[in-house]
């Protein structure tokens, strides 16, 4: 959902595109927004619905972009960073940037195959570099341990395809046999088993990738509903499926995983750098010299949502449970606001805001206004809203939640609301 040239949303009743529309008519999008962006939404709008592993990737800085491009349009079609934002709708689990140090160090002793596919040589240097000081808040102390992370990540990631598939029939093998007690039981974020289960489910999607050992490397996170991470640009990541393994049986690796949906907002751009769990163009190259090598808790990459000020809740009843929440990383392109409304007739009145904004029902129906002209909406219907409008959302149907997510843009209007 956006004006991406490659793809740009149309309207349904003219069959003309967003992009055209906006174009257009610089008022939809704010003469400010319009000028610094080219007339195009300066965001991306998505919804995945992830049955299997999605790349192992990173999206380039706004400089790589267009050296990038530039370069290589075929595979970087455009000159724009992307950094973006998940936003879980469903249980949702993916690999979101470097592990701490320690955790490394420790999936180094504890499974001999990704210690190998790292090299002998490699692990002892990172980890004599690395001991002790894994969480100094020295700079030159912490520029060297991401150096001595960049480059055991670049030995793993130029390893040949015969050692990948020879030493992961190894890693399965002993995920298989040793269950609870694999990868040394763990460590302080994931336990043997977790880890286990993850390895064989992987590979059963993607059958001998090296990405099966990035895993090693980087923050395996679990998102409940509502819940969400922000990706900087030169961050690495992965959505993976599911989250969660049905099964009575002893082996939960045979088991069926159930798909995740997740919500994302993204700076408008295609640029993807891949690695692993993916058919599509890699570039080991580029994706070992850009990312930023930052290790930190997944603690560090969840966001902190808040209450959405700039909206006033009609609620049916003293007890609805209705409730506006704010998604507002720390860049200029997007805010995601989460509407829930629980009971039929219950509204949220969202104040005017200088600039565009892209509205999704993904539960229940209802009314959406915008000056004296109303819509029905409802699951999977979507809006634009031009700026300068208030818009109205309101519940139609008895006993259904009501969910509607609404990315936005307005220059300035972040650190003016207060909202940061």
């Amino acid at each position: 959902m956006g004006t991406h040239p490659s793809n740009p949303s149309k309207d349904l009743e003219t069959g003309r595109t967003l992009l055209d529309m906006v174009q257009d008519n610089q008022a939809l999008m704010s003469s400010t927004i319009a000028s610094k962006y080219q007339n195009k939404l300066p965001f991306l709008f998505k919804v995945l619905s992830i049955n299997k592993a999605l790349s192992i990737q990173a999206h380039p800085n706004k400089k790589l972009a267009e050296q990038l491009h530039s370069r290589d349009s075929k595979n970087y079609p455009d000159d724009n960073h992307k950094p973006e934002m998940t936003i879980a709708i469903t249980p949702f689990d993916g690999l979101c940037g470097f592990r701490p140090l320690n955790e490394i160090s420790h999936f180094l002793d504890t499974v001999t195959s990704f210690r190998t596919m790292v090299g002998e040589e490699e692990a002892k240097k990172f980890q004599e570099t690395v001991k002790g000081k894994e969480n100094s808040s020295d700079q030159k102390t912490a520029e060297a341990n991401k150096k001595a992370l960049q480059s055991a990540f670049t030995s793993l990631m130029n390893s040949s395809a015969e050692d990948v598939e020879t030493h992961s029939k190894e890693l399965i093998q002993q995920a298989k046999e040793q269950g609870e007690n694999f990868a040394g039981g763990g460590g302080p974020s994931n336990s043997g088993k977790e880890l286990a289960n993850l390895m064989v489910r992987l590979n059963g999607q993607f059958p001998g990738d090296i990405g099966l050992f990035v895993t090693f490397f980087l923050n395996y996170v679990k998102l409940e509903i509502g819940e969400a991470m922000f990706l900087k640009a030169d961050d690495i990541h992965a959505y993976l499926s599911g989250g969660k393994l049905h099964s009575s049986s002893e082996q939960p690796w045979q088991s069926l995983t159930i798909a995740t949906d997740i919500i994302e907002c993204m700076a408008s751009s295609d640029n993807v750098v891949r690695a692993g769990f993916s058919p599509k163009f890699k570039d080991v190259k580029t994706l070992t010299s850009m990312l930023t090598y930052s290790y930190a808790p997944i603690s560090e990459q969840k966001m902190s949502p808040q209450t959405y000020k700039f909206v006033k809740l009609n609620q049916i009843g003293q007890t609805s449970g209705s409730s506006t929440t704010l998604y507002d990383p720390p860049i200029e392109e997007f805010s995601v606001v989460r509407t829930e409304l629980k009971q039929q007739g219950a509204s949220a009145t969202f104040e005017a805001i200088e600039g565009p904004s892209i509205v999704i029902c993904t539960q229940g129906q209802g009314k959406i206004s915008v000056g004296p002209k109303t819509e029905d909406i409802k699951e999977g219907w979507v809006y634009f809203v031009g700026a300068t409008a208030t818009c109205v959302l309101e519940s139609s149907v008895a006993n259904e939640s009501f969910t509607t997510y609404k990315a936005f843009c307005e220059l300035g209007g972040k650190e003016s609301n207060g909202n940061l």
